[in-house]
Formats: C-alpha cells, sequence, structure tokens
C-alpha cells in the first residue's frame, strides 16, 4: 500500500498468520520488525504441545516449501494433520470477512475473453495465470456490477519480496480484499451523495475496491485510486480500464504515492474527501500518513478523510495523537452503519460462528473523519 516493513509483514499477510490482526510473529535476524500488537489470551502451548512462535514458525515454512521448486516441499511428516490444526487455532486469518457485498468468482480465462485476450500480461507484470477474477454486485440504483483482478491466493512468491526489498516498497497490496476495505466499500456505498462532482483520493488502496465502488456509483468528478507498490497499482490500472464504462463522466485513474515523499504541486490541497483503509497499523508511519492527508486535502470546511481502522493495541490512538500534532481535527465512531454493527456485535456475543477467530481490537475498523475545521 505504501512503505512499509517488508519480508515480515509480506509472510504474514500473505501466508495466513492472521489476516486481520497481524499478530507478533518471529522475524529473521537483520530484518525490520515493527513492535507487536497486543493479543487475546491464549495458551502458551496449544493442543500438541507447540508454542505459538513455534507453530508460527511452521506457517511460514509450509508457505516456503509450497513455493519452492525442491524434492523436499512436498514431503510431510507424521505429525502434519495436528500441526495444522494448531496452526489454524493461533491464526486470526479472515476467511470471510463481512461479507457485506455479494460477489461471485468467475474464471479469469471468461473474463480475458471478454476483454479480447488482453490480460495475459503487461509491462507492470500482471500475469492471468496466477490472477482470479471478482464479480461484485454493488448494493445500490441499477444494482451496477463491478470486476476486481486479484492476484490468486498463495500466489505471492520470492521475487515479489525482492522487489520489496530492492525499492523499499510493500507486497501486502498484492494479497487480497481486506476486510476493512469491504467496510469502506460498502460505507460509501450508501453515502455516494458527499461524493457527488467531488475530487476523491484513496490512500494505500491495495486492489482498490473503495475507489472504485465510488467511481461506478456516486458520480464523483474524479477518483484516483493510489498505492505505493508499482505492481499493485499495475492492477489498479486493469481493473480501472475492465470497469471504465461502470464509471460514466467520471474520472478515474491510478497513481504511485508513497506517503513519505514529496507530492506533486499540482495535487497540494486539492482532494475534497481522502479515504483510507487499515492503514494506521504501523507507528513509524504515522507521522508520513498525516503529513500526507494534511499537504493533499483541501483547505475547506467541507473537505475530510475518512480513515476505517481497527483499534490494534494503542496503534489507532497513537495516530489519533499524530492527527492532533499537524493541526488536524478528528472525530472518532465507533457505530457508523447499523449493518455492520449489527454483524459485529454478533461475531463478539458469539451468534454468527462464521467468523470463529473474530477479535474486536484486529477485526473491525473503526471510523475517523479528519477535518481541518473542528467538529459541532
Amino acid at each position: 500500500m505504501h512503505i512499509r516493513p517488508r519480508l515480515n509483514r509480506c509472510f504474514l499477510r500473505k501466508n495466513k498468520l492472521n489476516q486481520t490482526s497481524r499478530a507478533p510473529f518471529p522475524v529473521p535476524m537483520g530484518s525490520s520488525s515493527p513492535s507487536p500488537s497486543p493479543e487475546p489470551p491464549q495458551s502458551s502451548a496449544p493442543a500438541g504441545g507447540a508454542s505459538n512462535a513455534s507453530l508460527r514458525w511452521h506457517i511460514l515454512r509450509r508457505a516456503l516449501l509450497s513455493r519452492s521448486a525442491s524434492p523436499h516441499a512436498s514431503e510431510g511428516t507424521s505429525n502434519e494433520p495436528q500441526e495444522k490444526g494448531d496452526t489454524n487455532k493461533i491464526s486470526r486469518k479472515t476467511s470471510r470477512g463481512f461479507n457485506l457485498i455479494e460477489c461471485h468468482t468467475v474464471p479469469i480465462s471468461q473474463l480475458n475473453k471478454s476483454q479480447g485476450g488482453s490480460l495475459n500480461g503487461n509491462e507492470n507484470g500482471v500475469e492471468c495465470q496466477r490472477d482470479v477474477y471478482v464479480c461484485y454486485k454493488l448494493p445500490c440504483g441499477g444494482s451496477p456490477e463491478l470486476n476486481v483482478i486479484y492476484r490468486r491466493d498463495d500466489s505471492l512468491e520470492l521475487n515479489d519480496i525482492e522487489a520489496s526489498n530492492r525499492f523499499n516498497i510493500d507486497t501486502t497490496g498484492l494479497v487480497c480484499c481486506w476486510p476493512s476495505e469491504e467496510v469502506l466499500a460498502f460505507y460509501c456505498i450508501n453515502r455516494s451523495d458527499m461524493f457527488r462532482s467531488k475530487r476523491v483520493l484513496e490512500l494505500g488502496a491495495g486492489y482498490g475496491l473503495a475507489g472504485l465502488v465510488i467511481a461506478a456509483s456516486a458520480n464523483a468528478g474524479e477518483v484516483v485510486i493510489s498505492d505505493g507498490n508499482p505492481q499493485v497499482v499495475g492492477y489498479i490500472q486493469q481493473n480501472i480500464s475492465i470497469n471504465a464504462e461502470t464509471f460514466g463522466q467520471t474520472k478515474v485513474k491510478p497513481m504511485t504515492l508513497h506517503w513519505d515523499q514529496e507530492q506533486a504541486s499540482d495535487m497540494l490541497n486539492s482532494f475534497d474527501i481522502i479515504v483510507a483503509s487499515d492503514c494506521t497499523f504501523f507507528k513509524q508511519f504515522h507521522q508520513s500518513l498525516a503529513r500526507t492527508v494534511k499537504s493533499l486535502l483541501k483547505h475547506s470546511e467541507t473537505s475530510q478523510a475518512i480513515f476505517l481502522s481497527p483499534k490494534r493495541g494503542d496503534s489507532l490512538n497513537k495516530f489519533l495523537d499524530i492527527i492532533k500534532e499537524y493541526d488536524l481535527c478528528y472525530e472518532l465512531i465507533e457505530n457508523y452503519d447499523p449493518t455492520v454493527w449489527n454483524l459485529h456485535r454478533s461475531y463478539v456475543a458469539g451468534d454468527d460462528t462464521s467468523w470463529p477467530n473474530y477479535n474486536e481490537e484486529h477485526c473491525y475498523p473503526l471510523l475517523v473523519r479528519i477535518t481541518f475545521g473542528h467538529f459541532v
């Protein structure tokens, strides 16, 4: 999404350690590591006697072997079924998210055929054979459909990580659509009027679902969908291209945007609305993120940034402290949408068991509204 610690987080998000929590994980010597966020109380030795740290290393080992050409890659162990069961217990992988927008998967070959065979690859290295095509039916007037191309599960490769190290970028945007992005997209659909004729920017967009939804449903003037990883921006470009007819008169474009770099002068203080999801986890990037918001958000009484982020320990609160340091105002809202709120309460209470590893601190995004002025 933007510049973040590289090797450890790539494996955290890719290899099913904790897709919603990014919980503590032992990091190889020499790699950068953020301070781990608190986790719910867990026994130090799940069934089978292995520690949580040991089980997380098992997850990493399985992921590496699955991508390896070594003959040992297919070798199992006598306790492999038990090991997988134990690692599933310590993982908080989001197996379903909130399921707020109806969607279904279609073979990429079907989309490729409809696009005249144009999805076999491009200069950004987007390769059809490792992608999956998801069709979203938006819950708004006319029920427009969005087609979004993602990387297939378990398709992150070592050369992706090498690229992240070489260019000081992040591969997390290549993994999937994260729960907070889905909630942000749903929130924007239900409040489409606020984007009408506005210039909108999505930060750290990944595949850009929220930005695409705004462009397809809100009659915005312009939507810029940004990420710090050029590979991710390649996917954004494809997703914009295959949905161009859905956007009407709205101008939509991708952008490679790093939070810690100076932005082009024509972007400064030019966006009416900035949106972002799950971008406040790593505290070392709070300063650059807040600075980016302040430099790109238009100076007006109606301009605002809308962030959806889980608490993740004290990470969100620390970001809000930084927001105040930049003389920005914020409003923190827990219950911002009745559908999302009711699902959240159902997961917490255990009435809905379809998300068995749901954890409020790491799964439920709070809404933060950021402005230059004071809230009434």
